[in-house]
């Protein structure tokens, strides 16, 4: 009997090259132990979709621009589809959107992989989703401590 499945992702490539990394069972690995570790036994009532577009620099600083007002690239842009009490079966948990450009950039500028730094990325846009923020100094730590401790359990060490 096959395991049922509690996670579709809906993934976008919006990019040239796909990186080896884009291994669509292992995001959804990853995704799905944010997901069983945030909920705990409240994982296994429903079912969760999330939308991941992998961009570039140019589609991401557009997207910026129209939903932020801020006219400048970034690596992650998260928006939850409702942020309130979820009505159905299915947890919509919303959008992200992932610019392999910045991912790039960013995994030179720290000086590890562009694998860990997509995961990073990703794990962080997650975390959005799931109500966390970086806003006020408190609340980036309590977010950093959680993405330190999830990406070190897939082995994505600084």
């Amino acid at each position: 009997m096959e395991k049922e499945k509690k996670l579709e992702i809906d993934i976008t490539y919006n990019i040239e090259k796909i990186d080896s990394f884009f291994d669509e069972e292992k995001i959804n690995e990853f995704v799905s132990y944010i997901l069983k570790d945030e909920y705990k036994k409240d994982f296994e009532k429903s079912e969760y979709y999330l939308s991941l577009l992998i961009t570039t620099n140019d589609e991401i600083q557009e997207i910026n621009r129209e939903y932020r007002q801020k006219d400048v690239p970034t690596d992650v842009i998260s928006f939850a589809y409702n942020e309130t009490e979820n009505i159905g079966a299915v947890n919509m948990l919303g959008d992200i959107v992932i610019s392999i450009d910045r991912v790039r950039e960013q995994s030179s500028e720290y000086g590890h992989s562009d694998e860990r730094e997509f995961y990073y990325v990703l794990c962080h846009g997650m975390l959005h989703l799931l109500g966390y923020d970086h806003i006020e100094e408190e609340d980036k730590a309590v977010m950093r401590k959680r993405e330190e401790e999830i990406l070190s359990k897939f082995n994505y060490i600084r």
